[in-house]
């Protein structure tokens, strides 16, 4: 059996939206056990012999700081559902609550794995192949080093080769062009070392790409900085909803209008569906000792039940050893490259 240990009241709509989400996933998954973390008399409408409440009498709003969460808030539903994780009852954690909550008291209580840094928010971008590319960091780290993504894409490549089955995942870097000579100096710092890492076997690096890669499929993982990803995200999801927005509009217009978007409604349905962020719903957050993975807070019961399905995927192809077993073999480039990085005493 794998178990996930859920946070039921996190997220814009809560257990209206996390309990038929549970109950759709524990239908379909035989083999999963939830521990349903929440107020009690909040989770009272899910009953199912493979679903077990674990009480938490407080929650975290969408609009606590981080520091509320972290210090004065000590028995939330976030905080009790990654605590299942620590002691062993779960293996893997999901919640739709506040991001920087999410990863403060996820890093704090599980710490990073040896050889990271700092944690990193990864998530799938459908893509014009049929499939999707994997991009991080997605907001956890506005300001990162060339260390920092070189560990990013050591992370990234475990995490798709668990979810594609494939050993050897590409990985390009963010860029404004595909030329070595172009970006920052830290992202040219950053090229340099993937391409060592590359050499080394450690990663299949194919060298920079850009923002419309993301969409080609050039490459099966894209590493940025959280700024640039987060940004990237946004932008995709808005252009859903804009195509959701516009089949709408042009069925409630005159008779010519409403012709036009009939015979283009096929298309546009399927673009619709491609596009559509909820069937690729669950981040997860890497490099910490334990699976984490984060919707996204205004999901519905479908979006919130993918996230569920990502984090059983990922627990059941057991990603957090494949994670460790790729930092310990990269283990020596990303000491030389911390090392070449600390300032000289």
């Amino acid at each position: 059996m794998i178990v996930l240990a859920v946070d039921c009241m996190g997220g814009d709509h809560g257990p209206a939206v996390t309990l038929p989400a549970c109950r759709q996933f524990l239908d379909r998954h035989p083999e999963a056990e939830l521990l349903l973390v929440g107020q009690p008399e909040a989770l009272a409408g899910l009953t199912h012999e493979r679903a077990r409440v674990i009480a938490a009498s407080e929650v975290v709003t969408m609009d606590d700081a981080v520091e509320v969460a972290l210090r004065r808030k000590k028995d939330s539903s976030m905080r009790v559902a990654i605590q299942q994780v620590k002691d062993g009852a779960a293996q893997a954690a999901v919640s739709a609550g506040n991001t920087g909550a999410l990863m403060a008291v996820a890093r704090y209580l599980l710490k990073t794995l040896e050889g990271i840094d700092r944690p990193a928010i990864a998530t799938q971008i459908p893509n014009q192949k049929g499939g999707a590319t994997t991009v991080l960091d997605l907001g956890a780290n506005v300001d990162c080093t060339a260390e920092h993504l070189l560990q990013f894409a050591v992370m990234g490549s475990a995490l798709v080769s668990v979810l594609n089955d494939d050993p050897q995942p590409t990985v390009g870097l963010l860029n404004i062009g595909e030329e070595a000579i172009k970006g920052s100096e830290e992202i040219k710092r950053a090229g340099e070392l993937l391409r060592a890492a590359g050499d080394a076997g450690d990663l299949n690096f194919v060298g920079n790409v850009e923002g419309n890669d993301i969409f080609k499929g050039t490459a099966d993982i894209v590493v940025c900085d959280g700024f640039v990803g987060n940004v990237a995200l946004k932008t995709i999801e808005g252009l859903a909803s804009m195509i959701g927005g516009f089949m709408k509009e042009e069925f409630s217009r005159n008779l010519l209008t409403k012709a036009a978007a009939v015979v283009a409604y096929p298309v546009l349905a399927a673009l619709k569906r491609r596009m559509d962020h909820r069937r690729y719903n669950g981040a997860a957050l890497l490099g910490l000792r334990g699976l984490v993975f984060k919707s996204h807070g205004s999901a519905d019961a479908l979006a919130f039940e993918q996230a569920l399905v990502r984090a059983y995927d990922a627990a059941s192809h057991q990603l957090l050893a494949r994670v460790q077993q790729r930092i310990a073999h990269a283990a020596p480039l990303l000491a030389a490259s911390g090392a070449a990085a600390a300032p000289a005493a």
